[in-house]
Parts: C-alpha cells; sequence; structure tokens
C-alpha cells in the first residue's frame, strides 16, 4: 500500500505588523469588515481590539463615517438604532419606549427618559462600546420641553478616539409657567454638567419665550459655542467659556420655512432651509465688526438627484451629522441621507415621518472578546528596529512600499511573496473557522485595500 502523499509545509505565517497594516485599509464605512476579521482567531481579535489599533486606523481614515442614527418614531418594529453602513451593522442602543435619543457627538450619545411622571434624567451612550452613565436632572430644572448636548472635556482633544473620557452635558430649559405669563416674563436656562466633579453648575438664565427645543439637535461651533433651535425658529447661543446666553432668529423668519441647524463650509454656525424643492444653505458671518448676518452660500435641487415621485410630499430635513458632512432628508420616496462634499444622494431607509433624527458618526474598532482593552501596539521606532536586529524595522518599511507600489507591485516578486502567505493564512483560518463566505469577503477587501489605487478594475 502506497504511503500517503506527504503534506506540504505551509508558509510562514504573515508577521503581525503586516497583518495591522492590512486590517487598517478595511473600509471604515463597512465596520462588519473588522468585526469578522477579529473573529478569524485570537491573534487578530487582539489586534484590533488594541487601543492603539484604533488610534491608527483613526489617523489612517481621518474623517469618521456616519455609523447609522437614532430616531424618535414611535414603532416598536423599527430598531432605535438604523445602521446606514454598506452591510448590515447593529449596535445595542438603549430602549425607545423608556430614554428618547437627543444629541451624539464625541463618540456619545446622549437621551433624555421618557416618563412623564418622574424627574428628567439623562443618560449617556458609548454607541461602539456600549458604556453607559446616568446623570439624575435636578428638580429644580423642571421644564416641559428640555433639551441637553453632550460634548469632550478633555483639553487638547482631537475627539477622533476620546471614548471613556471626561465630558460635559448642557441641559437647556424654560421655566413652567401658567398660560397668563407674558412670555417676556419667562425664563430660558442652561446649566453645565461635568463627569469630572459628577456636580452641575449654576444656571444661566435669559428672559423672553423660546418655544419647545426637543425637535431638533444642537450643533457645536469651534468647541466653544453650543447652539439650540426652538420650534418658533429661534436659536439660543450658549457660550461655553462665558457662561452666557443670547438669542437670534433664523434667516428671513416667516414661520414657513422648515429649518435645521449645521455647521456651514467655514465651521462656522449654519442652517439648513428645505423649500420649493430645494435646500437653501445659509452661514452666519461676521459683517462690519461685531454685527452677524445670513448669508446663503448654497442651493442643492431635489429635482436632480431625488427619484420620480420623491417630491410628491414636502421635503423635511430631520438631521445634520456633526463631523460627516452629512445631511438627512425625509421624502415621500423615503430618507435620503446627502454627502455636501460630494453632494452624493443615499436612500438609507423608508419615509417614517417627521422626528429629530440623531446621526451616529464615529469610527467602529470591536472590543477585546473578554471587554478589557489591552496595551497599543506601537509602530515600529529605530530604537526597537536597533534592538530587534532591524527585522521588525525592515517588515514595516517593506509593507509601506508594497502598499505605496499599488497595482504595479503584482508584476513582481515581493507582492507575488506576499500574495502567497495569504492565501496560506487564509486557507488555515478556513479550517478554524467555518463561515468562509464571511472571510471571503474580508480577505477580498484586504487585497484590495492593499492595492487601494486607480486602476483596480484592471485585475479582475
Amino acid at each position: 500500500m502506497a504511503a500517503p502523499p506527504s503534506r506540504r509545509a505551509s508558509p510562514p505565517a504573515l508577521p503581525e505588523e503586516l497583518v495591522e497594516e492590512i486590517l487598517l485599509r478595511l473600509p471604515p464605512d463597512d465596520p462588519g469588515c473588522l468585526l469578522r476579521a477579529s473573529l478569524v482567531c485570537k491573534t487578530w481579535g487582539l489586534a484590533v481590539s488594541h487601543s492603539g489599533f484604533r488610534r491608527r486606523f483613526h489617523d489612517h481614515h481621518r474623517l469618521p463615517p456616519v455609523l447609522g442614527f437614532l430616531h424618535g418614531w414611535n414603532n416598536e418594529r423599527i430598531s432605535h438604532f438604523i445602521p446606514t453602513t454598506a452591510s448590515s451593522f447593529s449596535l445595542a442602543a438603549p430602549d425607545w419606549r423608556s430614554w428618547r435619543a437627543i444629541d451624539c457627538r464625541h463618540g456619545r450619545a446622549l437621551f433624555l427618559s421618557n416618563d412623564p411622571g418622574g424627574a428628567w434624567e439623562l443618560l449617556l451612550w458609548e454607541p461602539t462600546t456600549g458604556a453607559q452613565w446616568r446623570v439624575p436632572v435636578p428638580t429644580a430644572f423642571e421644564s416641559e420641553f428640555p433639551t441637553a448636548a453632550v460634548f469632550c472635556a478633555a483639553d487638547g482633544c482631537d475627539h477622533l478616539d476620546c471614548l471613556g473620557g471626561p465630558f460635559r452635558l448642557v441641559f437647556l430649559f424654560t421655566s413652567i409657567f401658567d398660560y397668563f405669563t407674558p412670555s417676556e416674563d419667562r425664563v430660558t436656562s442652561a446649566c453645565v454638567y461635568s463627569s469630572e466633579t459628577g456636580t452641575w453648575g449654576e444656571p444661566t438664565s435669559l428672559r423672553g419665550e423660546i418655544g419647545n427645543f426637543t425637535l431638533y439637535a444642537s450643533v457645536l461651533v469651534r468647541n466653544s459655542l453650543l447652539y439650540f433651535l426652538s420650534d418658533g425658529e429661534a436659536i439660543q447661543e450658549y457660550d461655553l467659556a462665558r457662561h452666557s446666553l443670547t438669542v437670534f432668529d433664523a434667516p428671513d423668519n416667516s414661520f414657513q420655512e422648515k429649518f435645521n441647524l449645521m455647521l456651514a463650509e467655514n465651521g462656522e454656525l449654519g442652517v439648513s432651509e428645505s423649500l420649493d424643492g430645494r435646500l437653501n444653505l445659509w452661514s452666519r458671518e461676521l459683517s462690519g465688526g461685531t454685527a452677524a448676518r445670513w448669508v446663503l452660500t448654497r442651493v442643492i435641487c431635489f429635482e436632480i438627484s431625488l427619484p420620480n415621485g420623491a417630491l410628491v410630499n414636502s421635503v423635511d430635513v430631520l438631521g445634520f451629522a456633526e463631523g460627516a458632512n452629512a445631511i438627512f432628508v425625509s421624502t415621500f420616496a423615503g430618507l435620503f441621507m446627502i454627502d455636501l462634499q460630494s453632494d452624493r444622494f443615499r436612500m438609507v431607509c423608508e419615509n417614517h415621518g417627521f422626528c429629530n433624527l440623531i446621526p451616529v458618526v464615529g469610527f467602529y474598532t470591536p472590543l477585546p472578546r473578554d471587554g478589557r482593552h489591552y496595551l497599543p501596539p506601537s509602530s515600529p521606532t529605530d530604537e526597537a528596529a536597533d534592538e530587534d536586529g532591524g527585522d521588525l524595522k525592515k517588515t514595516f518599511d517593506q509593507a509601506q512600499q508594497l502598499f505605496e507600489k499599488g497595482p504595479n507591485a503584482i508584476k513582481e516578486g515581493d507582492f507575488d511573496n506576499v500574495f502567497g502567505k495569504m492565501c496560506s493564512e487564509w486557507y488555515n483560518m478556513v479550517m478554524w473557522f467555518p463561515s468562509s463566505v464571511y472571510l471571503s469577503c474580508v480577505w477580498q477587501r484586504a487585497r484590495l485595500s492593499v492595492l487601494a489605487f486607480e486602476g483596480l478594475n484592471e485585475l479582475n
């Protein structure tokens, strides 16, 4: 009886540094890729869950994607979080029956309790980690239509990776009076909560009726000014440094236009106005010293980009994705996300009516399987290369050169060697992890990411 054929030795495994360089190039707007990659093996799971990898992932891609949005639709059949990513992706958002989403910024979403019979309570939720904090609102802040905003409080933070750090909340409310109280005697107040002290500061107040703040989310300008919009289209400005409140109107306020807050192209306060089949974008700019005026900076025609029949009813702006420069509009044909940089329209779900829509913007990287974060793997330095005989630095440089060569690397032996190693690596992974469809998807994206240059279609 013939002896069984000997099994060919597997090529050596890919260096961990090369694996990390490939994983860094997976598309951030498809977080399912990183999630599936983390399940391939323990080594990969540890690699993508390092805080250092998360930071490098942020630094490599820079512009965070819109992962999805939270909404206020009163429908049990609709998940509280709706993804907008390329593949199916889900986050376990707080129960919409108990918590109403009101803001999201710097990797944190903010909710207000829905119990009308109890005291107000705020819930802070980190979508990518699932961490939660509850913050009671003092009974002295009793109000019928309050809102709140959240932002990072770490000094010098670029807000690409400030999860678990200090934060502040701003609670905006109008004191309750009876209907016979003159509007000039009604008081609107703002108060700041600090996670570092666990206390609320003294309220800052402004007389005059402002209205219902629950229909729109806030906008943060230059990390120093918070803006809120009421149902009467009056805009409330809260200065975080001076702790002062001011109020002014949206452009051409006639109570017929449909406005929503946004950031203008110059980073200052802007508003979007849906009117007569078009989207007008306004910017508030200084004029002649300290006075400010509204300037129409851009007009987007819905008829050009929306499908036929979408404009049967009016178009409502439901939210602005701060940090991703995208706007969500509700039409008869469905809910669309507009990328303001490319003017690209993309339908994300059906139209379920008007609500305060809260986009979730940020980078997603999987958590460690045991729920703990590990020390980051640093990029190889010259000192480390000297200690390790230069191998670590050499591997890193070779990987970087390979990525820079793009499609031309296919013609060279270094790419063929790496490609063979990767094929063998993936064969072993499929044997360990039976979901070969998922692995093939991740592998194809990794291969395209290695080549991430123009002319990739010619490789098929």
